[in-house]
């Protein structure tokens, strides 16, 4: 049901966006229909109202399937989180040896110690 919804709310959100930008723009705005005297898709004033009840059908639509979403994702039940499975004081089993699906390094040699500076013979 959840998928489905999701669809549903997906498939509205684009055609708001396309129904937004077919409307005439005024003033600027990002419109890319109408404009012109009549090369555009629809024109006249009937266009804008279609264009104005579906947007506002398209919205409305928008809405709802958001709070919808919002209901069956807060009545889903108790979420359950990684960290309260850890319990204090437990050793978390990275690095240590012999823990599986890790692999063992080998032990590097000891460094050899680097020489002292030979000291400067003091003047007096």
């Amino acid at each position: 049901m959840t998928t489905v919804l999701l669809v549903v709310h997906i498939m509205v959100a684009l055609a708001l966006v396309g129904t937004v930008l077919l409307q005439r723009s005024e003033g600027g705005a990002l419109g890319i229909g109408g404009g012109g005297g009549g090369g555009g898709f629809l024109s006249g004033r009937g266009a804008a109202n279609m264009l104005t009840r579906t947007t506002a059908v398209l919205a409305a639509a928008f809405f709802a399937t958001s709070i919808s979403l919002t209901l069956i994702a807060t009545n889903r039940g108790p979420g359950t989180s990684i960290i309260e499975g850890v319990t204090p004081g437990a050793p978390s089993g990275g690095g240590q040896p012999g823990t599986p699906g890790l692999p063992q390094l080998p032990s590097l040699p000891p460094s050899p110690q680097t020489p002292s500076a030979p000291q400067a013979p003091i003047s007096q």
